[in-house]
């Protein structure tokens, strides 16, 4: 899957290491900022770069194609001279002769060097791992087996994590009809990331639909039929001691940042590969973009690292320009959405900044219709609207005020957000 480079020196060359969202909203940048040079991305995976959304959401559910998946068609990395080169991963990057070599032998030349290499699935010490019918969840792949799987329905799934991943696959699979369990370290799901009283509107819906919860639990162990760790799964037994029957289990316990390459050519690492809000490394022709970038945002002053899809798009560019000799500085406030049965969300805002913040919530809990802020020093810092649409920008732009709301009108549906 290559198309022919760009003619040009090795000066004038950009390699993009990675072969998700970030690296294919880059190699696309440079293209659109007039860059005329070299672009080669190089991936892993032997697929087109595709992005991550859809593969726990409507691909999963059978409800979107392929063609969902892909930023952009095979055609267009033709039609802008951009390489790609899939299924040969980078086993190694050179800062001081700017080279990168890959899994074949083949050595790449770069003027500057783009780090998109992601996030890999958290391995928690568990016996029966490896019984037949226990699964990971982050690859296309990954997501193609487990559809293929829980179309039919009538499956006992149960699923290790209470995070965003183990509810929409929770949702999907459900809606399939199969049987779900989910387990999880919370007393509610999600009450890490937007407390209890918001999570609870998400585990309820949940319930309605059949979904069983047993929380706070962990796994102790995936046993096969025999009660063994081999052959097909046929149970998970908790922490508490219960047994639940299962043929399929999901376990969805978070991402690790992929730094090995970055820690080998000696880059700084500190939770991810750490940037600049310019988003770069520690080596000046380095940046990093994506899930493995823990970069420093200029409005909190401090690193964070965000795996969400507009991240992914908004790093992207931002690493384009910079690369460019640009002064791009990624200072976007982080956004991400779910779709959970009929319930779809929006949330925009600084999740450290969240943490124990003042709840002021518009609307109503009760019928899954609502605004939720949350303040600090009486000032927005994060906003999620539930099944109310339209209002992302007002939300952005409360939050880029920083200025001081009044929290009752903050709270009254009949005030405009524009007004407050």
């Amino acid at each position: 899957m290559t198309a022919a480079p760009a003619q040009g020196h090795v000066e004038h060359s950009m390699v993009i290491v990675g072969g998700g969202l970030a690296g294919a909203t880059a190699a696309a940048s440079l293209r659109a900022d007039g860059f005329a040079g070299a672009i080669t991305i190089v991936t892993e995976e032997a697929e087109l770069p595709y992005q991550r959304p859809p593969l726990s959401k409507g691909f999963l559910a059978g409800k979107e194609g392929e063609e969902a998946l892909y930023p952009y068609p095979a055609q267009w990395y033709e039609d802008h001279s951009v390489e790609l080169v899939t299924a040969d991963p980078a086993t190694g990057v050179d800062p001081a002769g700017h080279t990168v070599t890959l899994a074949s032998g083949r050595t790449l030349h770069y003027a500057k060097l783009l780090l998109a290499t992601g996030a890999s699935p958290r391995v928690i010490p568990l016996p029966g791992l490896e019984l037949d019918g226990v699964h990971y969840f982050r690859t296309k792949a990954d997501s193609e087996g487990l559809k293929a799987l829980l179309s039919a329905g009538g499956h006992k799934l149960v699923l290790i994590g209470s995070g965003w991943i183990g509810m929409e696959i929770a949702a999907t699979a459900r809606e399939l009809g199969n049987e779900v369990t989910l387990l999880g370290l919370e007393d509610v799901p999600l009450s890490a990331a937007i407390g209890t009283e918001l999570g609870k509107v998400f585990m309820d819906r949940h319930l309605e639909a059949g979904v069983q919860f047993r929380l706070p639990a962990s796994a102790a162990s995936i046993n096969g039929a025999d009660g063994g760790s081999a052959g097909k799964v046929a149970s998970v037994t908790t922490s508490t001691g219960e047994t639940i029957p299962a043929d399929l289990v999901v376990v969805a316990v978070g991402v690790v940042p992929n730094t090995a390459l970055a820690q080998a050519a000696g880059l700084a690492i500190s939770n991810g590969i750490e940037v600049n809000a310019h988003l770069q490394t520690s080596a000046p022709d380095i940046f990093a973009a994506g899930d493995v970038a823990n970069a420093l945002h200029p409005a909190t002053g401090a690193h964070a690292r965000s795996e969400h899809w507009a991240n992914a798009i908004a790093g992207g560019k931002v690493a384009a320009r910079s690369m460019l000799g640009m002064n791009a500085v990624l200072s976007d406030i982080p956004y991400f959405y779910t779709d959970q049965f009929d319930l779809g969300m929006e949330y925009s805002g600084y999740g450290a900044l969240a943490k124990d913040a003042e709840l002021v919530v518009r609307g109503s809990l009760e019928s899954r219709e609502f605004i939720a802020f949350w303040l600090r020093e009486g000032k927005v810092v994060a906003g999620m609207n539930v099944n109310v649409w339209d209002v992302q920008d007002s939300i952005k732009a409360l939050i880029h005020s920083g200025r001081t709301v009044d929290t009752r009108r903050l709270a009254d549906p009949a005030v405009a957000l524009e007004a407050i």
